[in-house]
Parts: structure tokens; sequence; C-alpha cells
């Protein structure tokens, strides 16, 4: 199984690798500009960056949550406009804990690329660790990707379908107070969906910014969702993009097999006909 965390230190060794693709993804939900002018300020050597609204997200309509998932087909022609193969293994990161990094390596293990890993401890690991910056891009030539799989994942109408079941255990990835639906600030209607669990994803993170030990992780999992097969989970956020940072975790704690659910909290409440937990 490929890890899904890489080391600064072992990113270093790496990059001499022809076949490596590092991505800077970078990103500032008040400011969606502020991600990609660091990158060209500077960035670990040949980065490539990937957006998180145009490249990572399709286009919103009001009723599909605030960053919806791209069709695989688009998502895998964007990889290959961008150079990057099957054969690649891409490295991604941020200088947020893994937050916006982890949307991308969840979107390549979707439409099955498995080599993929986000730099544990983000921009900030690396250059602790003596990593250098610049503005350098590696040049790729584009590429046909093929679409070969696309993992499983779960809509609005399959969780209403679900509720008061035991079939699923949604978990929310959004801070506490949000989770309770206080200082909404991102989403018009403040709650969560009934039945939901709450997991802040910053809680996966150590006091050195990168991710909890695989042990300790799998204990604070077990403590939430008990015995229950990681297969019955259902991640959720805001939009879709931090619940990329709890599946990430699930699986450096052993625990894949997990679900995304794309729309989230914010496709949830467009339609007032759901139900809402306040």
């Amino acid at each position: 199984m490929v890890a899904a965390l890489i080391s600064a230190t072992a990113l270093a060794d790496s990059m001499s690798e022809t076949r490596l693709v590092v991505v800077d993804c970078r990103h500032d939900l008040a400011n969606p500009e502020a991600g990609e002018a660091a990158w060209r300020t500077a960035h670990v050597p040949g980065s490539l960056f990937m957006h998180l609204d145009r490249d990572l997200s399709a286009p919103v309509t009001g009723r599909n949550g605030r960053h919806p998932l791209p069709s695989p087909e688009s998502f895998v022609a964007l990889l290959g406009a961008r150079g990057i193969s099957p054969a690649h293994r891409v490295v991604s990161y941020d200088d947020a804990g893994g937050m916006f990094a982890a949307r991308l390596w969840w979107m390549l293990r979707w439409v099955g690329h498995r080599d993929a890993a986000v730099l544990d401890g983000g921009l900030s690991a690396w250059t602790a660790a003596g990593g250098a910056l610049d503005t350098t891009v590696r040049a790729l030539q584009p590429v046909a990707y093929p679409l070969s799989e696309v993992e499983h994942t779960v809509n609005a109408d399959q969780i209403l379908a679900g509720l008061g079941s035991d079939v699923q255990l949604l978990v929310d990835a959004r801070a506490p107070d949000r989770f309770r639906g206080e200082n909404e600030t991102l989403d018009p209607v403040g709650g969560h969906i009934p039945g939901a669990v709450n997991r802040f994803f910053k809680l996966n993170i150590g006091d050195d910014g990168r991710f909890k030990p695989a042990d300790v992780l799998r204990a604070e999992w077990r403590t939430l969702i008990g015995a229950r097969d990681p297969s019955t989970l259902i991640m959720q956020c805001g939009s879709g993009v931090t619940a990329c940072h709890n599946l990430l975790a699930l699986e450096v704690a052993g625990l894949s097999g997990a679900k995304l659910y794309p729309g989230s909290w914010s496709e949830w409440c467009s339609d007032p006909a759901r139900p809402m937990t306040r």
C-alpha cells in the first residue's frame, strides 16, 4: 500500500525522481486568489499549482454545495492537461495542515490514482527541514489520462434514505460551534444533518503541525465510531473539503473504506425540505 503521508525529508530525497510531481494546493477561503499569489512568489521547487475553486471543484449552481466535485472525466482531463499520468507519484501540500492538499489526495484516489500522498506538516515542515523555495515550475507535456475506476461517493438522497437507521454514520469535520449551528458565516443556514457526529478535522493534527501517529488516530477514531466497520462511515463537512482531511486521517489510522458526501452541509441546507438539527 502506498503511504498517504510523506515527510519533508523523504520528499527532499525524492526530488530527483522523474516520476514525482509536486502540487501546491494553498488556498484561503476568505481570499480565493491568495494561494496562487503565494505560489507565484515562492514554492517547493518545480511545484505545479491547483486552485480549489477552478481546478478541484465544479461550477456552483446554488444547489450543489460550495465546492461541488467535477465529473471524473473532467478531472482526469485536467490531470492529463497538466502532464500528470497514472505513472506519476503525486505529492500535494498546503500551508493549512493539509486542509486543501487532502482534497487533491482524495480526488486522485477517487479516480484510481493510488500513488498519491500529502506532505506531512506542509510548507512549514518543508522549510523547517531545510527545503528550498523558488519559482520554478516543472515542465510536463500534456498526456491522455485514462479513466479506469471511480470510487463511490454518497449523495443527499442516499443519506436521506438512511437517516435514523444503523446503515450509516455521518461524521462532520466542521468546528464544533458550526456543527451546533453557531457562528455560521459560510452557509446561509446553521446546523447539521440529523444523526451526524462531530470530528473537527484539526483534531487529526498534533502540536507539531503534523498528523498524529497512526495508533493515536486509530484510538481517537475508535472512541468516536466504536466497533463500526469504516465502510459504514460517511465523511462530510461544510463543502466536501475538510471531510477529505478526515478521510486521510482514517487512511493513516488503518481504517480505510469510508465514503465522502461531496455536497456536504452547504448542499444539504440548500433544500429547506431536508431535515436539519440546530
